[in-house]
């Protein structure tokens, strides 16, 4: 049986690539670019008080990745 990988590991593997993208783009394109590793950071920290993750949304509803389940 393959098994999926849950929504939350994706959000957190989305996240990562989203910081490590912004970096990139920091110092190889302009240091505005660093306003975007802000704008992840303050979405992943406002995400762990209120569960509200747009990000999550996205990938539940356009490529059906299911919670974990609570075990």
């Amino acid at each position: 049986m393959k098994k999926r990988m849950s929504l939350e590991r994706a959000v957190e593997a989305f996240a990562g690539s989203m910081v490590l993208l912004s970096v990139v783009l920091t110092y190889f394109v302009h240091p505005g670019f660093v306003w975007f590793t802000v704008f992840v950071g303050v979405n992943l920290f406002q995400q762990s008080f209120t569960g509200f993750c747009p990000a999550g949304i996205v990938l539940h509803k356009v490529f059906g990745f299911e919670r974990c389940s609570a075990s």
